[in-house]
């Protein structure tokens, strides 16, 4: 599974209330949470980013809260995977439950936002800007997670095979 994206730069402690504020937790529909996303740092960055883009961000990514409404409104603007020297526990598990893949790895300080920027999660190689960075692969579980679209759908997958 390789993803190809324009790099979104946020640095560190992006919490969850940053990723989708409180007052929209009400909300279940993942287009109006999208909507949201990013919204007390960046208030343009639903109307902005596209379909395949990639968050880079600095240390503790999604720490905060355990809302599960933080992944889906990343998902729902089509962002496949965030890259963060590392990430909130809740987060982490919430985000692969979601189907949103995450890679821990530093190119935080190679990366500008803006830059073209490819992850390949089978093996943790990311490229960008000429260089090639190892990151922590994602473990078979997880994955297996991500290509069902999240643990729900896995469920189900898993459920219609014994049938």
């Amino acid at each position: 599974m390789i993803y190809k994206g324009n790099v979104w730069k946020f640095g560190d402690n992006i919490d969850t209330d940053i990723i989708i504020p409180a007052r929209y937790l009400a909300h279940t529909d993942p287009k109006t949470l999208g909507e949201h996303c990013m919204e007390p740092i960046s208030p343009d960055f639903s109307k902005k980013v596209k379909k395949g883009d990639i968050i880079v961000a600095g240390a503790n990514f999604g720490c905060g809260s355990s809302r599960e409404h933080a992944p889906i409104a990343i998902s729902a603007l089509g962002i496949p995977v965030v890259i963060a020297k590392s990430f909130a526990r809740i987060f982490y598990r919430n985000a692969f439950n979601k189907g949103l893949a995450l890679i821990e790895a530093d190119v935080y300080d190679l990366a500008e936002e803006g830059d073209e920027i490819e992850i390949d999660v089978f093996s943790g190689t990311i490229k960008i800007k000429g260089n090639t960075v190892k990151a922590k692969p994602i473990p078979p579980f997880m994955m297996e997670l991500i290509e069902a679209g999240g643990l729900i759908n896995y469920l189900k997958k898993k459920l219609e095979e014994k049938k």
